[in-house]
């Protein structure tokens, strides 16, 4: 048998932290001694765990390590990361260390720094003088960059449960089309009017981030989207061409991808439409310029120029025209949305599988995010891609939306 001592500290079990790791070390195939166990006699007070891992084999104790190591779990003897010059712009060593979503540490040159840019699926690279550490993308790497490998040096810190008593505070990411959602829909709204108010201070943060999907305005979301954007309650846009394309076709013809959205069917040559309105917002030269000069009066586009929303549009392969904000290249899109993340404190992914993964990806674990979808396979992929703090909403982009609107003050 080997062994390797391992601590945890924090809010380890309140928040269920010292029974996860447990139960990962016997699922696993190892066992564990309790050396310590310090709880706290308050909510406010921490707790620590000294634990001692056995295993059968070396290879088995490393898979153990590595699985609990998101859960906070520190091997006991402290010791400087390892770096090593990246080879080539773009390449990064072999054994390079994937970054989690969650907060992370690295011990470097005797002292722990706090590494930037959490996101997961990254590299961490770092810098001498001053020391510093963030995490960067593979294609961001330049040769001769110091990339973290390994995994000795490095600790993560798992989310603790929040003093708040809402949807979020379990960070559950259960799917079913039969949970009930009105409770969510209502911890949201109050999650939202609350940034709203604290933006009265400072308007640039906190920020609710909205990506969302040409459905909203099939299905009929479109005006009760447009309302909350119109009220200040969303900063950030994440969009593709179809989105802002059909908003502005249903302004500019009354339908959606030909649709009369009135009377609910298909009207003469109403399949052109959409490619008329991409056009005609080219020949303007923006989707601003044609807000300001009257031609688009309302709808989505209207309210997010309207309010100065940040809008990321990201294109994908199969789009129209594009619209002139449109980015065709997917790596400029990404860097684009990174960028707009930062203050974020609220993510609402509606009926866009793309676009919900791809912003899943780049949000910090401590963002709480919802994701709704009439397909459970969106909200489950999210969820089995790392983003488990996204509570999942199997209903349709349009009652999700007009519930939200009300629950705001709407009175549509």
């Amino acid at each position: 048998m080997v062994s390797q001592t391992v601590t945890l500290q924090g809010h380890i079990i309140d928040s269920l932290i010292l029974a996860k790791v447990l139960d990962t070390i016997v699922m696993l195939g190892g066992t564990f001694t309790l050396s310590e166990v310090a709880i706290g006699t308050k909510r406010e007070d921490l707790s620590h765990a000294t634990i001692r891992i056995e295993a059968p084999t070396p290879g088995l104790l490393q898979d153990i390590l590595t699985a609990i190591q998101p859960h906070g779990a520190v091997v006991e003897t402290e010791q400087d990361c390892t770096v090593t010059p990246a080879p080539a712009d773009g390449i990064l060593p072999e054994d390079f260390h994937a970054t989690s979503h969650l907060p992370t540490q690295i011990r470097y040159q005797g002292t722990w720094l706090d590494v930037l840019q959490t996101e997961m699926d990254l590299a961490i690279i770092v810098t001498s003088s001053p020391p510093s550490a963030s995490m960067i993308p593979m294609g961001s790497v330049k040769k001769g960059d110091l990339v973290v490998v390994g995994r000795e040096g490095i600790r993560v810190f798992p989310l603790e449960r929040p003093a708040e008593r809402d949807v979020f505070g379990f960070m559950e990411a259960q799917v079913s089309s039969e949970r009930p959602y009105r409770h969510v829909i209502g911890d949201v709204a109050k999650r939202m009017q609350a940034i709203k108010e604290r933006r009265t201070n400072n308007p640039l943060t906190p920020k609710v981030l909205f990506a969302g999907g040409p459905a909203i305005v099939h299905a009929g979301g479109r005006e009760a989207l447009s309302w909350i954007i119109q009220e200040g309650y969303i900063h950030v846009l994440f969009c593709g061409n179809a989105l802002a394309a059909h908003d502005m076709e249903a302004n500019l013809y009354g339908t959606s991808l030909g649709y009369n959205l009135g009377a609910g069917r298909s009207v003469p040559h109403g399949h052109e439409h959409h490619l008329r309105t991409i056009n005609r917002i080219r020949a303007i030269g923006s989707i601003q310029q044609a807000v300001e000069q009257g031609i688009i009066t309302e709808g989505i586009m209207a309210a997010c120029v309207d309010q100065q929303v940040h809008m990321v549009l990201a294109g994908t392969i199969r789009d129209d025209g594009p619209l002139p904000e449109v980015i065709t290249d997917s790596i400029q899109a990404q860097e684009g949305m990174r960028a707009a993340l930062p203050g974020v404190k609220l993510a609402l992914l509606v009926a866009s599988t793309l676009h919900a993964v791809a912003t899943g990806n780049l949000l910090p674990a401590s963002v709480p995010t919802v994701c709704v979808d009439i397909n459970p396979a969106v909200p489950t992929k999210l969820s089995d891609r790392g983003s488990f703090q996204a509570v999942g909403l199997v209903m349709d982009s349009s009652s999700f939306l007009r519930e939200l609107a009300r629950e705001l003050g709407w009175k549509g």
